[in-house]
């Protein structure tokens, strides 16, 4: 068993992120500026050029939004559109399979459900170490009997 992590403890994919909030910040900021260079743009071109900007900008911050939050009463997870609170009890294993794109956690009603903030993306080794802090946290977490 991996050692317990203290809580609370937030897992994300940090690199991605990074990755992706920077880049959309780049594109805000380049649109931005060409469309305040362009000399022949109207005001209506202009503030298109800087809305496209903020859109990308605004799908990149989705795009980084998740994360797996674990605290003392059970495990927060953020996807990029849907957040869900599980009791300990409820996440019965985690699992991040060599080619999975992100770890599932497989819960007590039979269901699976995807924890984007752990993924192997660009950090596949910070990845796997999440994933085995997480699955420790589940494991001492059990229920007695099970």
């Amino acid at each position: 068993m991996s050692e317990l992590p203290e809580l609370p403890v937030t897992f994300r994919p940090r690199r991605t992120r990074t990755v992706l909030l920077s880049a959309g910040a780049v594109m805000f900021a380049v649109l931005t500026v060409i469309a305040f260079l362009l000399p022949n743009l109207s005001p209506g071109e202009r503030t298109s050029f800087v809305f496209t900007g903020a859109l990308l900008f605004g799908v990149l911050v989705l795009l980084a939004r998740p994360k797996v939050v674990a605290d003392e009463s059970g495990v927060h997870v953020v996807n990029i559109a849907t957040s869900r609170r599980l009791e300990w009890a409820q996440v019965v294993q985690v699992t991040l399979r060599p080619g999975d794109p992100w770890v599932f956690l497989n819960l007590s009603d039979g269901t699976s459900l995807p924890a984007l903030g752990i993924q192997p993306g660009i950090a596949r080794q910070q990845a796997v170490a999440d994933a085995k802090a997480l699955r420790a946290l589940v494991e001492a977490r059990a229920p007695l009997g099970d």
